[in-house]
Parts: structure tokens; sequence; C-alpha cells
């Protein structure tokens, strides 16, 4: 897109300058502190559809997923002060995810600055922490340069979200200046002596264990360390919540360190002499709360492969550090022939094998037996079916039992944020409606971002919600029974009627009492051709796969 040098708004220049950076789609929460950048909005809704929403956390929660989807930045415009501060959750999700966006803010005009004028916040000071840059743009000629850099940083290197404030006086300027080109991905490669160090290393191992995770994947990567890990018979696990970045019925597949985890892998990373960590920050959850690997030199050889620089050392001392883009690092690998047959096929056979132990469950407490719903969601669902879902305990059943078998079907919050999964599903249908998406929610978690199904309506959204409600948060219950056992404080719920609450936002509705009655309503809910929510209603009793409430509080009783 080429524009002579006319007058245009701060407003104008600014959404021709999303224009050019090829988006197609922005979230937001209307606010009078970016009316410029609506009314530009008006004039390029041929161009860019701008979904509105019901609550700042529930749009930066779509622009997050939406961008962990597509791979481009997702765009989120808020107002100032409170609409800002809602929509900082789904800032620190796409920071701790690796989740290229860019939130918009609306700010008080120039001259009003430094006297806390109506809802105003330094928003380099708020967000310094929670993001990759915030910049206030208060020349509208620097508009172009600015968003240019904010693209750039948002795509490049370990991929997040970058914060932009926008003066409402600056964006109602009448400047001449010209735009600047699309923002253009800048990838590090693995260079050939790094790649012949780890070819040495891998072929000393006796225990390898491959590791995938983090932003900065694309569908060519995931197939391309698929290839080498056949080659080299690599055992592979995912890190925490990105199951789908390898096909969890791949024979060489070992499961996900997540919350979720076989305890069998969780030894397996503390037995192996050589863990190769593609794009996985070993965050706390991957890593056990940082108990599986020695800090900061662990005790197993280190390969560590990562976009950004700074994260390589950054806890974990690597053997070997590999500053590299996904995709770089992927396609070189697949094509690395191992010198001599590996020797390590039985210890990849074992993993596998414990995998797929760990999908058995024993019967749980109550006539919903969720083990079983998710089993016959994964032989029922189709293979690019995305599924979602927020914070709770609900989510270790869709995690464990589950299996991912493509690219981009998983969207969950590594930084365990609750109400993610509404959002993000409605964020998911929008962008790919031929595909079939599934947000799961626990009763607490829905509640913090379920009035965002009017969206989902009024977008005609047609995802299916699945709302699991046992009348409590029931991960802090788990925490509460384990620590205090018996003295239940601030963890139970008084739920509405979630299917009547769907049906009055013009939603099908359905609930599931028992497991049985689960199949036929997903088919009717499938057939309605509206967004749809079933409640199921699980016992509170069955509070874990392995453990139900009382086993917990027993277990805690009896170690007092």
């Amino acid at each position: 897109m080429v524009h002579s040098i006319r007058p245009r708004t701060g407003g104008q220049i600014l959404v021709d300058a999303l224009r050019i950076n090829g988006v197609e789609r922005a979230f937001c929460v209307p606010g009078e502190s970016y009316l410029a950048v609506l009314d530009a909005l008006h004039d390029a809704q041929d161009d860019i559809e701008l979904v509105v929403c019901r609550q700042e956390g529930g749009a930066a929660y779509m622009a997050e997923a939406y961008g962990k989807l597509t791979g481009k930045p997702g765009i989120c415009f808020v107002t100032r002060g409170p609409g800002a501060t809602n929509a900082s959750i789904g800032v620190h999700t796409a920071f701790q995810d690796s989740t290229p966006m860019l939130l918009f803010i609306g700010q008080v005009a120039r001259d009003q600055a430094e006297r806390e004028a109506f809802q105003e916040i330094d928003y380099r000071r708020m967000f310094g922490p929670l993001c990759k840059w915030v910049v206030q743009v208060d020349d509208a000629r620097r508009l172009p340069e600015l968003i240019s850099q904010a693209f750039h940083r948002a795509i490049n290197g370990r991929p997040g979200p970058v914060v932009v404030a926008l003066p409402e006086d600056m964006l109602t300027d009448s400047v001449e200046v010209s735009d600047a080109g699309p923002a253009k991905h800048i990838e590090a490669h693995p260079s050939a002596s790094d790649l012949g160090e780890m070819s040495r290393l891998l072929e000393r191992a006796q225990r390898p264990l491959m590791i995938l995770g983090g932003g900065d994947w694309n569908a060519a990567a995931v197939n391309d360390i698929r290839r080498f890990a056949e080659r080299w018979e690599l055992p592979v696990a995912a890190s925490f919540r990105c199951q789908d970045l390898f096909d969890n019925r791949h024979p060489n597949y070992a499961g996900d360190l997540g919350l979720a985890a076989g305890p069998k892998l969780a030894q397996a990373v503390r037995d192996a002499d050589l863990l190769l960590v593609v794009g996985a920050r070993l965050g706390e959850i991957t890593t056990g709360g940082y108990s599986l690997l020695d800090v900061p030199v662990p005790r197993q050889s280190l390969v560590h492969i990562h976009a950004g620089i700074e994260e390589l050392g950054r806890v974990y001392q690597p053997t070997l550090g590999i500053n590299s883009g996904m995709a770089a690092f992927a396609a070189q690998a697949a094509g690395l022939e191992p010198q001599q047959e590996p020797g390590y096929a039985a210890w990849t056979r074992s993993l596998n094998e414990h995998y797929q132990a760990n999908l058995d469950c024993p019967a749980s407490p109550g006539p919903v037996q969720m083990a079983e719903i998710i089993a016959w969601l994964r032989q029922c669902l189709p293979a690019d079916a995305i599924l979602t879902n927020g914070a709770g305990n609900y989510a270790v059943w869709v995690q464990r039992f589950y299996q991912y078998r493509h690219f981009r079907t998983q969207l969950g919050p590594t930084n365990g944020s609750m109400g993610y999964g509404v959002p993000a599903g409605i964020a998911a249908k929008l962008a790919a409606p031929e595909r079939m998406v599934i947000a799961f929610a626990g009763d607490g978690c829905f509640l913090m971002n379920g009035q965002e199904l009017a969206t989902a309506a009024q977008y005609g959204a047609n995802l299916i919600v699945i709302v699991v409600n046992n009348g409590m948060y029931g991960t802090i219950r788990m925490h509460q029974e384990r620590h205090y056992p018996g003295r239940v404080s601030g963890t139970g719920l008084h739920n509405p009627d979630f299917a009547a609450l769907a049906r009055a936002y013009g939603l099908h509705g359905e609930v599931v009492a028992s497991t049985a009655e689960f199949a036929p309503a997903f088919e009717r809910a499938v057939e309605a051709g509206r967004p749809a929510l079933i409640e199921i209603r699980l016992d509170p009793e069955a509070l874990t796969p392995r453990q139900s409430l009382s086993q917990i509080r027993e277990q805690a009783l009896q170690g007092h």
C-alpha cells in the first residue's frame, strides 16, 4: 500500500499502518479516548473487522488467542485507566506465552499529563514488566516509525506483547508524513558448528529427551521437528500447554510436562543424560518447580535452542546454547543424519508406553466420568478441532486425556490465567470458522468472562462451550485440603443455571448430569447452528483424575 503525502489525522495514520501490516481483525471495547481511531476504522471496515467485546479482559484474551493461533500480532484497542488495567491480564498472558500482540491504549491529552487527569496512568511504569516494550506516541508524525517498531518487536526474537499509548489529542492532529513498509520477520539461524556439536552430544547420549515449547512455531517447523525426532529416534515431550507441537499419537511422544504429567515422565527428565530443549523457557511448571534440573548447572547435558538470546542461560546454564528461530532450527535439524544407528530406541519406546498408560484412569466419584467424556471427544472430534481452556482442575482432564494431533489445536494460558477459554474460543472460531472449536471452562473460570457469550452471538462465532461445574474453585480447594484439611474457607461457589444463562444470550444450552448424556447433548450442540453451551454437573468429590476430595483430605490429615 502506497500513500501520497497528504494531511491525515493521527487516527488515520495509525489505521493505515495496521492495513500496511496486514491486520485483518482487531478486538476492542470502545472508549472516548480513541474516537479518532474508531472513526478511521469506519473507513477501513472493508479491510479490518472490528470485533466489539464486553470487557477489556475478554478483548485482550481474544487478541492473544488470535495471535497465538495465526502467528500474526493480535490487535486490541482499549480506553485509558480502567480499560487498560482490565486488559493487562491479556498482556501478561501474551508475555508468558510468547505470543505476538499489540495493545493500543487511548491516553489523556498531552497538555493534561502528570496532573492525575481523569483515568490517567503512566503506562511505561505500569506495563514495563509485563511486555516487551511500552511506547507513548506524542507526535503524530512519528506514528509510522513507532508502529513499525512495535510490530517488529512483537514478532521478532521471542515473540510477545507491545503496548502503545495514544494521547487523544495526538490522534486528532492533522500532519503530513509518509508511511513505513510492513514489518519483517527477522530470524536467527543456528551455525554449522552448533549443529555439529549438537549431533555429537546426541550420538554420545544413552537417554536423551527432547522438550518442545514456547512461541515462534509454524506448521512447517512442527513437521520438520517431527522428521528430526523420527530420524534420531528421539522421545519427545511437550512443555506446559504446548502439546500441539507434536502429534500425541506418534510412537515417539512421551507426554507433556504440565500439571497432568505422568510421574514416570518427570522421572525421565531426572534420569535423562541429555535434554534437547527446543523453544521452551524451562519455566516453573515444566520443571516441576525448578526441581527436575539443578539450578544453575543441570546434571544433565542441556542443549537449549531459543529465539530469544536473553533466555539462554537465564536460569539454567546450557552445555550448548543455540540462538535460533524455531523454523530455522527445525529445518536444519531435519536434514541432520546420524553417523551411527541411535542406541536409545528402547528408551523412546518405554517413555511412549508410560504415556499410553497414563491415558487410563480409574473411575471418579459420581455419575459423570470426565476421563470417559474426554476419551469420547478424542475419538470423535476432527483432527483439526481447536480446544481452548482457562485455568482450573477441570483442565487437567483435557490435557491428560485428549490427544492433540495437529499444530495449533490447543490454546491454553501458560500463565495459569482463569477466564481465558471462552474469549479464546471465540477468537479461534472467528479466525478459523471452518474448524470446530471447543472452549472448556470451570464454573469459576467461566464467570470471569462469560459475558463474552454476547460477543459470540453477535458475530456468529459458533463454538461449543463446555462448563465443568463442581460448585467450587477446585484448584484452590485442592491446595486448601492438602494444607488445611477440612477447613473450607473462600472456595465454595453459588452458581446460576449455566444452560439457562446461555439461552438468555441466544445460545443453545444443555445440561449433562451423567456420562451417557454427554454424547447426545454434544451432537445436538453441533447441529444447533449457533453458539452452544453444555454444562456438565460434576460431583465435587471428583476433584482430580488421581484422587478424590476426601482422599486428598484424609492423606493430609494422616500427614498432620
